[in-house]
């Protein structure tokens, strides 16, 4: 699985079983991609783009990542999440949502990192939230919670990770009798547009094998659907309406609704097309997940815009889809990237700190103050390996002190 900005794991080796083609509607209705066990799709993270990238014109679904953890306790997001969950949909794909799971070893970590991250999911309720589970420090009951809490939540839960990995840190015969594995392995980094089922990784309970992490030129991750679990979140027609906030899957529907097939004709190019339809060449070449460098070629299908709604689907294809705010949360990211949350309280130190002009260790220091020091605060932020708070004070200016270690969460005093 291609990781984070921080984290890009070196691929290792594997699939599962040949399966048949089990047709079902999908939510999207019958001109769109069918869901089927067999179904071909990959898995994205930031390195993909906006709008995520293709292998061949088969795929059928795309797992994106929405962010994650390395510690249980700093939590970032991933700003590519809901324009590629929109650029799915809109080409009558299935989105799935996943995130890095790294040192998340208590419960208490794991419901901080869910309680952030299962109010922003975009796909629709049913669909596939899979924890991303291969480094650091794990442990089997804390991974079952979480993915009893995704479950709770609506979502199917996944575990993915490499078999090697999850057999030696956690007990993955127990966590697959309840939930459902998305194991990967390669026999090595050619292009591999198929399984290769000679290093299929055998385990009970596999419903998605990522077989090759190039899947085209380049590197892709590509994946296999064995069981049809790439269906769920998109059963019942268009009737269904996802029981989320999923403003991705909306702007994906409605821009799915605006537009057509197109099959590419001897002469055509992004432009002639484009003008045809009244699109800009850019807009057209993002609603189809490619660059109007690709090159096209006869018998190609694009998504077009119907006629007279070519200004109306590039502005759509275009407009940046709006993160929803964690649920009865007030959060906000700051100039510098850190993440804040609202809290009001009092903290009294055991020892001696920089209160600081800034929440970060070479931030000046405002003054050096011993036990005994009370900051009233407003806001809290984890950053940098420690955990900050914010104070106000005149005209508007704020100091900050580091009151936690964020890794050992050891205190630097008492809160009240």
């Amino acid at each position: 699985m291609t990781k984070t900005n921080k984290h890009k794991i070196g691929k290792k080796i594997a699939v599962a079983t040949a399966a048949a083609f089990l047709l079902a509607p999908m939510i999207l209705g019958p001109t769109q991609a069918q869901a089927a066990k067999g179904d071909h799709g990959v898995d994205w993270a930031v390195y993909q783009g906006p709008n995520g990238k293709w292998g061949y014109a088969n795929d059928k679904f795309a797992v994106s990542q929405i962010g994650g953890t390395t510690t249980g306790w700093n939590l970032y997001d991933q700003w590519t999440y809901g324009s590629q969950v929109k650029s799915t949909i809109a080409m009558g794909r299935r989105a799935h949502t996943y995130l890095w799971w790294s040192n998340v070893t208590t419960n208490a970590q794991a419901d901080y990192v869910l309680n952030y991250f299962l109010p922003k999911v975009q796909t629709p309720k049913g669909s596939i939230v899979a924890l991303d589970v291969e480094s650091g420090a794990q442990n089997t009951a804390v991974l079952d919670h979480a993915l009893q809490r995704i479950k709770d939540a609506g979502y199917t839960p996944v575990l993915y990770g490499y078999k090697s990995f999850l057999v030696n840190h956690t007990d993955l015969h127990y966590l697959a009798s309840k939930y459902t594995l998305w194991l990967g392995e390669y026999p090595d980094y050619r292009v591999t547009p198929n399984p290769n089922y000679n290093y299929f990784p055998s385990f009970e309970n596999i419903g998605i094998f990522q077989f090759t992490s190039t899947y085209v030129a380049g590197g892709l991750d590509g994946d296999i659907d064995l069981t049809g679990i790439t269906d769920n979140g998109y059963k019942g027609g268009n009737s269904q309406k996802p029981q989320s906030n999923t403003p991705a899957v909306d702007a994906g529907k409605q821009l799915h609704q605006d537009t057509h097939n197109y099959t590419v004709k001897a002469g055509d190019s992004w432009w002639s097309i484009a003008n045809r339809y009244g699109m800009d060449m850019t807009a057209l070449a993002t609603l189809n997940g490619k660059t109007i460098s690709t090159v096209i070629h006869p018998g190609d299908v694009l998504r077009v815009a119907d006629k007279g709604q070519g200004g109306k689907v590039s502005d759509k294809v275009t407009t940046p889809v709006q993160q929803p705010k964690p649920a009865q949360s007030q959060t906000w990211t700051d100039s510098l990237g850190d993440v804040w949350h609202k809290e009001s309280g009092t903290f009294v130190s055991n020892t001696y700190l920089h209160l600081r002009y800034g929440a970060k260790p070479y931030s000046s220091t405002l003054m050096y103050a011993g036990p005994g020091l009370v900051i009233k605060y407003d806001a809290w932020s984890s950053h940098n390996g420690f955990v900050y708070v914010r104070q106000p004070r005149g005209n508007g200016q704020y100091a900050y002190v580091a009151v936690r270690n964020a890794i050992t969460r050891e205190a630097y005093g008492t809160f009240k």
